[in-house]
């Protein structure tokens, strides 16, 4: 029996970016309702369940019924919350740390004493922030934040207001006199990465404090100006004073960086094997849909048969709107793409998979701004399945014991966990089917290793080897592709066998980089989607060391 499509109404009542959701009853229908639609996967999902393997099946039903982060929400009556609210304790005047807060927000028992403990043990930071419970409704919900990122503080104050500060290192910034009223832990970090450098804020992964979280579109109009007088002020004294900034009605701050003049020349590179029902949207939507004067369009073209695919190449070829690289033999995706690299003539390369389209036309124009600047190496955007939902959010190092794609499954508009979605930030790697880089930074390291990861990693690959080089990879919040991920593979025995060849080699070379993402947090549960769940056993308060 074939298997009805998911519905607007069905899909929407089960989203994450309802600003008000139904209750559990309505929930529930929708639920049984999609489930019904689809007799193969529900049967895959009881199968699963049925023979143990409840990872599998938990994994299945969130790709059919989608994610939010409703596993996360906490209750008073929960014995470690229960503990740490009854627990809490004022700030103790320390004579060389300070705890810079705003009313409402405390301390739980034992917070200030790890605090000077973990200065003590690392004296090359001069600021220390922690984790959060959200206590502002009802529920509960933790926030667990990453590791210290200044990209990720100018869009979103997803720190807080609760920051130790060294006293020496605030005296050399101004002391608390000279901070911002409106946000001064956020004035405070922004001015001491700035001084010292980001590697001296360490985030002490644990809960330290408790309040009403302020989200980012939230907090009054004054809170709103102050946000953006910092960053403004922030951008001024590292030298970027004609950055444009705009913050959007959900409160997260977009930087404009100016662009050189000329603009420099595009490559967009798209690997394809007939095909045309993906091939034929994906290049009218870069050529139609896409706003940057200066570009071509290289298609990698992997022994393709179908007539029609065929007359389509050729004609666009014939009129100059395209390139044609041929790329014959087995489907090599890292070696396709760089060859296409290697004849291109832009400045810049634009991985587009053959599977994508274009509904922002600022996409590339977002992407390139960020690729230009010297410290960046790989850039990504956020991608919508067919679905409506999250299909890339930036790429997660560890879970289920490799990588995977932060937010999937999530709502297209969702904001996402700390508004991670919609700001622009650091992460450990993007994927590759949409992947904006500047050639030389590309050619010096060597493009995609072919050799290792002929298809799959080979993204990954190619960001942490950049990341090692010294460049960073940022995730744009704002660029937004539609991705119908993978509608061109076929997994046939050999693809499968290929895979784990290159599963063994992923985790041969970069397997201690599995242990912990640096923009994740060891609190989330790492065998179900991400930002969903908090890890069986995850000790909310105890010895741990910063990062």
């Amino acid at each position: 029996m074939g298997e009805r499509p998911l519905t607007d109404e069905h899909r929407d009542a089960l989203l994450f970016a309802h600003r008000i959701r139904p209750g559990i009853l309505a929930r529930l229908r929708m639920a049984v309702a999609i489930l019904a639609q689809h007799p193969s996967a529900t049967l895959a999902i009881a199968k699963a369940r049925l023979m143990g393997k409840r990872v599998r099946a938990a994994q299945a039903r969130a790709a059919l019924l989608g994610l939010d982060h409703r596993k996360l929400w906490l209750t008073r009556r929960d014995r470690r919350i229960a503990n740490l609210l009854s627990e809490v304790v004022p700030v103790i005047e320390e004579r060389d740390l300070v705890v810079l807060t705003t009313p409402g927000h405390t301390l739980v028992s034992g917070s200030q004493e790890r605090l000077v403990r973990t200065f003590a043990a690392h004296p090359h930071r001069v600021a220390l922030y922690g984790d959060a419970l959200d206590v502002s409704g009802d529920r509960i919900m933790p926030l667990l934040r990453p590791a210290f990122d200044a990209e990720y503080l100018r869009a979103v104050d997803y720190i807080g207001p609760v920051v130790a500060v060294r006293r020496t290192a605030l005296d050399a910034i101004g002391g608390i006199i000279d901070l911002d009223p409106e946000a001064p832990a956020l004035d405070a970090l922004l001015r001491l990465a700035g001084r010292f450098g980001s590697d001296s804020i360490g985030h002490l992964p644990q809960i330290l404090s408790i309040g009403a979280a302020v989200a980012a579109g939230e907090g009054g109009r004054s809170r709103r100006a102050g946000r953006l007088a910092i960053v403004r002020r922030d951008l001024v004294r590292a030298g970027e004073g004609d950055v444009a900034t705009r913050m959007d009605e959900d409160g997260v701050i977009t930087l404009w960086r100016s662009l050189p003049d000329p603009v420099p020349s595009v490559s967009l590179i798209v690997p394809t094997r007939d095909r045309l029902d993906l091939l034929r949207p994906c290049l009218d939507s870069l050529i139609h849909r896409t706003d940057w004067p200066d570009r071509e369009i290289l298609v990698c073209d992997n022994d393709s048969r179908d007539p029609e695919t065929m007359v389509y190449l050729g004609d666009l070829a014939a009129d100059g709107v395209i390139r044609v690289v041929p790329c014959p033999g087995p489907f090599d995706f890292a070696a396709m793409n760089n060859r296409a690299a290697a004849v291109a003539k832009g400045r810049v390369l634009a991985f587009v998979n053959n599977d994508v389209t274009v509904t922002d036309p600022t996409w590339l124009d977002r992407m390139v701004r960020e690729a230009l600047r010297p410290e960046i190496g790989a850039v990504g955007a956020r991608l919508i399945d067919g679905r409506g939902r999250i299909q890339h959010g930036g790429v997660i190092l560890g879970p289920g014991g490799l990588v995977t794609h932060a937010h999937r499954y999530f709502s297209g508009d969702a904001p996402g966990y700390l508004s991670g979605l919609l700001a622009t930030r650091a992460v450990s790697a993007v994927t590759a089917a949409c992947l904006v880089i500047e050639a030389r930074k590309f050619a010096a390291v060597g493009g995609f290793d072919a050799g290792a990861f002929a298809v799959d990693f080979n993204d990954v690959d190619l960001c942490l080897r950049l990341n090692e080089a010294g460049y960073r990879t940022l995730y744009v919040g704002g660029a937004i592709l539609i991705h119908d991920e993978a509608a061109s593979r076929r997994w046939t025995p050999e693809a499968k066998a290929r895979h784990e060849r290159e599963v063994t080699a992923f985790k041969k070379r970069w397997g201690p980089l599995l242990a912990q993402d640096p923009h994740y947090h060891s609190g989330f549960d790492p065998d179900l989607g991400t930002y969903t769940r908090l890890r069986s056993g995850w000790q909310m308060t105890g010895p741990v060391a910063p990062r």
